[in-house]
């Protein structure tokens, strides 16, 4: 079936057409027939992935061990599972007939913090299951009602004789249904029910409402208005001359989202209350209640709703509400899958990106986000929040949980915002002329330049600026150091792998208190000169902690050898080992400088190694211009670095 097939069959399908008798019969074999707004959407969420994280050193970290739950209809959403699971709660218990199906869900964050996103989401899965209308004649109930308001005087019999309980029957029937029965002498045969798909684009069951000027919105943006057309044909009270375009008219048996809700004035959100608590609202003019049987879900920012708690007059209100939290991410490497979903929906996603840019401006968000830590560092404290360990490198860092716990529960709920960090990346891509491409030096820049712009208060300003030129710029420094060391050294592979045999075996004696006989040379290491030889190797990565360090790898050269028939690990195919041998390996940057820079070459020897250093850049996904840019932006800092 080709799309143009399928568009058509979708729509037909949508549109069948009962008897309300037929209609009943169905609910009996059917709860679906007449399930509630929470009960399709949770429907549509389907059931979530349980994800053990004890299995996974650095998940087991960030979660305590504890059993998440993924929902794959969320899984772009990163960073979010708390948020997630909070939303799906109370979904959960409203579908349940729990005290949340009579409040609104309003999600509470910083600007750019994935709240919009979140409502978009929502509504899209309200599309999925389709929900049946009342329809008399040629005209569906404006409302969109669900057929079983025809029986709110009669929930007992229902039930007895259609097994539909009590619990899913619209409090009333709408004005425009009550009005067709009495034009139908009651006879509940002559309506008809009609299958149809909530719509977005059509809204039907979904709808969206905006604060207006405080001066001019009233509550019809809520519950409709009369129709000034058709007063020429009927009363200014009757049914058919109401106008229900307001949102609650148009997210009967769905979703409202009121953006921003607690910019409006509290005069327009007083029909919320009885819309939420006895599932139906008064219009404008003297007409019967509306029904409403929907989700309310609302978002606005933390000073808008700051704002609205500390107004004493609004404790009925606030007491109908369930507040989800909607922070930044605090995960680098969920922030980096953001960064990198944004791009890949972008025209950028096949220009040249540099290793480390997009992990650099991650971490500035995140740094920025973060509630500075005393007695340690940000960056450390970024670095446990990604699940890493810091025991052997960082002495002062903490436990996650007392990051956490010092930090408190509004933690994420300033600094960067995604959106200003996806525009600074675009900046990046753009910033050179002849080149659609981004790379951290370009990065650093950008980043300073539009920090100064925004006209942060001089403490924020100060901070930014100092993440960006003494964190970023030292760490980054640091890593294409080691990129162009990679890259010179055509192989260090042996060499690695020498330095690594010989530690496990000064580590395992040392350990063992036992002398060492050299067998090339003869000659004996006692403890204490085993000790400077480790400390040779372990200084230049400072190794904070080395008896654990030594114990651990040693473990892991014994426990490898033990499982593949007596077989050595490479050098490399532990990372903490790895990066202690690299650093053994570059500790003197001089000896490459003339092989690397673009300068005129004295001689055919450097010109060979300099093309060959450049080839190997290019396989490590550097283009030629970034190679010159990062070349030479190492080579003027270098010197800082001593």
């Amino acid at each position: 079936m080709n799309i143009l097939e399928k568009i058509k069959t979708n729509y037909s399908a949508s549109m069948n057409e009962m008897t309300v008798a037929a209609y009943l019969e169905e609910c009996k074999k059917d709860p679906k027939m007449y399930a509630k707004p929470a009960e399709r959407i949770l429907d549509a969420i389907g059931e979530p992935e349980v994800l053990d994280t004890r299995q996974d050193p650095k998940l087991s970290r960030i979660f305590s061990n504890k059993k998440i739950k993924i929902y794959p209809a969320f899984r772009d959403f990163y960073g979010m599972e708390s948020t997630i699971e909070q939303i799906v709660s109370y979904f959960r218990h409203s579908a349940q007939g729990l005290e949340e199906k009579k409040q609104i869900l309003y999600l509470m964050g910083p600007v750019g913090g994935g709240k919009s996103s979140l409502a978009e989401k929502l509504k899209h899965l309200m599309q999925q299951h389709p929900i049946y209308v009342l329809k008399a004649g040629d005209e569906v109930s404006p409302v969109f009602e669900s057929p079983l308001g025809l029986f709110a005087d009669y929930t007992d019999e229902l039930e007895e004789e259609y097994s539909i309980p009590s619990r899913y029957i619209p409090s009333c029937m709408s004005p425009w249904a009550s009005k067709r029965l009495r034009e139908f002498d009651g006879d509940v045969n002559r309506f008809k029910v009609i299958r149809m798909f909530p719509s977005i684009q059509e809204q039907i069951a979904i709808s969206k409402t905006e604060p207006g000027d405080e001066n001019n919105q009233d509550i019809s943006t809520l519950v409709g208005k009369v129709d000034i057309r058709r007063l020429a044909e009927f009363q200014q009270s009757d049914p058919d001359a109401y106008s229900y375009t307001g949102g609650l008219c148009l997210a009967n048996q769905g979703l409202l989202e009121f953006v921003e809700m607690f910019k409006a004035p509290i005069k327009v959100l007083n029909p919320l209350l009885t819309a939420t608590q006895e599932k139906n609202y008064k219009g404008t003019e003297p007409i019967g209640a509306i029904p409403f049987d929907g989700i309310i879900l609302a978002h606005s920012n933390e000073s808008e709703w700051a704002k609205f708690l500390n107004d004493k007059k609004n404790e009925a209100f606030l007491d109908r509400i369930y507040k989800v939290q909607v922070p930044y991410v605090l995960r680098v490497s969920e922030e980096i899958k953001i960064y990198e979903k944004l791009i890949r929906e972008s025209s950028l996603r096949e220009a040249p990106c540099a290793p480390k840019t997009i992990e650099l401006l991650a971490e500035f968000s995140v740094m920025s986000r973060l509630k500075e830590p005393e007695n340690s560092s940000i960056y450390s404290k970024m670095r446990v929040y990604n699940g890493e360990t810091l025991r052997e490198t960082d002495p002062n860092a903490k436990s996650i949980q007392e990051y956490r716990d010092d930090a408190g529960i509004n933690e994420g709920m300033q600094g960067i915002s995604t959106r200003f960090a996806f525009k600074i990346l675009s900046k990046v891509f753009n910033f050179d002329s002849e080149e659609i491409a981004a790379n951290p030096v370009h990065l650093l820049y950008v980043l300073e330049q539009e920090v100064i712009k925004m006209m942060l208060p001089p403490e924020t300003e100060t901070k930014y600026l100092h993440l960006i030129k003494s964190v970023l710029a030292s760490k980054y420094a640091e890593f294409i150091s080691d990129e162009i060391q990679k890259a010179y050294i055509e192989s260090y592979s042996s060499y690695g792998q020498n330095i690594f045999e010989k530690y496990v075996v000064y580590a395992d004696h040392w350990m063992q208190n036992n002398d060492y006989r050299d067998p090339d040379s003869g000659e004996i290491f006692d403890r204490s000169i085993l000790n400077e030889e480790l400390e040779k190797i372990e200084k230049p990565a400072g190794i904070a902690n080395p008896k654990d360090f030594r114990s651990e790898v040693t473990n892991f050269f014994l426990r490898y050898k033990a499982n593949h028939g007596g077989q050595s690990p490479r050098w490399d195919s532990y990372e903490k080992i790895k990066n202690v041998i690299e650093k053994k390996i570059f500790t003197n940057t001089e000896d490459l400088l003339p092989v690397v820079s673009f300068n005129v070459k004295s001689n055919e020897e450097d010109e060979k190694k300099h093309r060959d250093f450049t080839r190997r850049m290019r396989d490590r996904g550097y283009t030629d211009k970034q190679i010159r840019i990062l070349v030479d932006w190492f080579m003027r800092v270098r010197k800082t670095m001593a």
